[in-house]
């Protein structure tokens, strides 16, 4: 009876430490921000707001004026620039307005050079 109540009490410990683990890697704090829902569109240009920005993947997520979501990985060919200068990852945030020139590549995009433009909330950005 002992051993059997000892068997019970690690299962349980078992459970409680496996559903930590998994509650504290989905914490919404980066390395997980995959979106479901987003679009592949053709070579080109186009400008929208960085509404994800994952930098253990190197990874953006980009919703475009047309109502389109890019989910965009950096290479290591991809230009960052802000304000005419090449920048580090570490320059982009959510919420920041961004132009991308991505080329498509199968069903993915790779983005070519990705511009910040400015704060997302504000239209007078120079």
């Amino acid at each position: 009876m002992k051993k059997r109540t000892l068997l019970k009490l690690q299962m349980l410990f078992g459970l409680l430490c496996g559903s930590f683990l998994l509650t504290a890697c989905d914490n919404g704090a980066g390395g997980s921000a995959e979106l479901s829902d987003t679009d592949v569109v053709p070579s080109g240009t186009y400008t929208g707001i960085a509404q994800e920005v994952d930098p253990e993947e190197k990874e953006i997520y980009v919703h475009t004026a047309d109502d389109k979501t890019l989910e965009l990985y950096f290479t290591d060919q991809t230009q960052l620039m802000q304000n005419g200068q090449n920048v580090q990852f570490s320059a982009l945030e959510p919420n920041q307005r961004v132009e991308v020139e991505v080329e498509k590549k199968g069903q993915r995009l790779e983005p070519i050079t990705v511009t910040i433009l400015g704060s997302g909330s504000s239209n007078n950005q120079g």
